[in-house]
This record gives C-alpha cells, structure tokens and sequence, in this order.
C-alpha cells in the first residue's frame, strides 16, 4: 500500500553569513511510518536541518508538507523552564489541561514513572528527568512527525538504555513519523529504519538501513579486534572502513563468510556478525563519498 508523503525536501540551500551550513540537491521524502535516524559529526547540519523545516533559520529551497507548524511535535536538544512552579503546573500550563482530568497524561507520566518528579522544580531534576519531562510534553501531541534532537544527550548509558526501550515500546505500533538526531548508532538501531547521513553540510546518502547496509557493507561483515596478530591472519581479505581499534570483513557470499568464521573460530578469535551496523554503514559512507569526491577533483 502506498505511504503517504509527510515532508519533501529538495534543493535545499542554508548559509550563515557566507558559510553553507546545509546543501541538500536530491529530494528528501519522509513518509508515514518512517523513522529517520539522521546522523553525521557535529557540524554536519543536522540540526540545521530541523530548524529550516520548522521555520527557525532562512534557507532557499522547497520544503513542502501538508502539515502545519501544530502538526510536527520537536524535542530540541536544550530546554529551560521556568523554576517559579513545580513541574506538574508547569506541564499542565503547557499542555493547556488538568493532569487529574486527563487520562492520556496520567499514562504518560506513569509510562516515564515521572510521578515522583510532579512536586520538584525544574532545576532540581537529573538529566534524565528533564528529558523525560520534555518528552512527555512531545508525545502528547501526538502528531503526525515528531523530530527528537539528541533526546538522550548527556545521559548515563544505563539511564538512555532505559529511555530508549521506553520510545521504542510507545511508538511501536503507531503510524506516527519519527526523525532522530542522534550520535549513539546502538539507540538508532533500535529506533530507526531509514537513515539520512550528512557530512559537512551535504547528504551522502539516504535510505532504508537494510538497503544502505547492503550497498556499503555487503551481505554481512564480520567485525573483531584488532592486533598485530589477527591483521596478520586476515592481510588476505579486504578490508572495510572501521574504527583504528577494530578490523572489519565484509562477506558478499556466504562462501566467504563461512571460509572467514571457520579461520578466525581455528584460531580461536572472538568475532561478532552484524547485518545492520550503522555506525559500520556511516563510515564506509563517508569513505565512499571521499573517494567520490577526490575522483571528481582529478
């Protein structure tokens, strides 16, 4: 069945001063039940982005939707309140309803386990508090799209972990559109089925994960350690782009796969098998893109 279309971008041209801060040529479509993770190193636009789709920064280009501005919910990275009442006024002067009289809230606030926090000030809550707070404001909107801005920033992984589980259980079976910034890939596999990777301002790809990690990765990739010793045991195979720490294989067949896993298991090497890593996807991306670029400079 064909999805509808939330949000088109194209053309898309932001500059700050004489800076381009993002340059998106090729159309961006983001369709019902999409849940775009959208990643990239600190600079590459990824907010930027946001803010031109909510009207916050001057760009030239098309961004067309059939939503209004009440439409789209947004969880930006920084929030502040006021501390001159505590957090359950400050909810309900914000959400325009009693938190006694609405039932939805009252689920909300029991799903985050946010009750102990109605009676604190603002600036008295933790980190994960706050977050929880805000996104208890963002889902009771309920909207169509919903973008999250770094929503777990700043946490501990124990407390985003359990964040995450919590975003990913509320939306599971909910046709809302997501769009997540975020620099965590273990979050994104959970919470994402398409991914937007900027660099610099540009897009090096968009797609679903699955297509993405089979267009960059192959079939499957074989990650481990890496030593002295299993870079000499592997100086064979080539190599896919990977952290300094590890060394990564991909695997076109499951021939190879096979003749990799039966050498590394013979020398007794630990290895994991991954056909979705995303932080695998983003860095042979990038490569790729280098790669593309320098071609095109010769």
């Amino acid at each position: 069945m064909e999805r509808e279309v939330l949000l088109s971008i194209e053309n898309l041209t932001v500059r700050y001063g004489k800076e381009t801060a993002l340059q998106i040529e090729s159309p961006i479509l983001i369709e019902e039940g999409d849940r775009v993770g959208i990643i990239g190193s600190n600079g590459a636009g990824k907010s930027t982005l946001i803010r031109s789709i909510l009207g916050l920064v001057n760009y030239q280009g098309n961004i067309c939707t059939k939503l209004t501005l009440e439409q789209i919910a947004t969880h930006m990275q920084f929030n502040e309140y006021t501390d001159a009442m505590a957090t359950r006024h400050i909810m309900e002067a914000i959400l325009q309803t009693r938190l006694a009289h609405n039932q939805k809230l009252q689920e909300l606030v029991e799903y985050f386990e946010f009750e102990d926090c109605l009676r604190k000030k603002y600036s008295k809550l933790s980190g994960g508090q706050k977050q929880r707070f805000t996104i208890i404001l963002v889902m009771m909107q309920d909207a169509p799209l919903t973008f999250y801005d770094e929503v777990t920033s700043g946490l501990d992984f124990e407390t985003r972990q359990k964040l995450v589980e919590k975003m990913v259980s509320w939306y599971q079976d909910k046709d809302s559109s997501l769009c997540i910034v975020s620099h965590y890939y273990e979050e994104l596999e959970q919470l994402a089925n398409k991914l937007l990777i900027l660099d610099h301002g540009r897009v090096v790809d968009y797609g679903r994960k699955e297509a993405l990690f089979h267009k960059y990765c192959g079939r499957a990739v074989i990650i481990l350690k890496y030593t002295e010793e299993t870079e000499a045991l592997l100086k064979a195979y080539d190599k896919l782009a990977s952290p300094a720490y590890l060394i990564a294989l991909s695997c076109e067949t499951q021939e190879k796969e096979r003749e990799i896993t039966s050498l590394l298991l013979a020398h007794n090497v630990d290895y994991t098998r991954s056909t979705t890593d995303i932080e695998m996807i983003y860095t042979n991306a990038k490569m790729c893109a280098k790669n593309r670029q320098r071609g095109g400079e010769r």
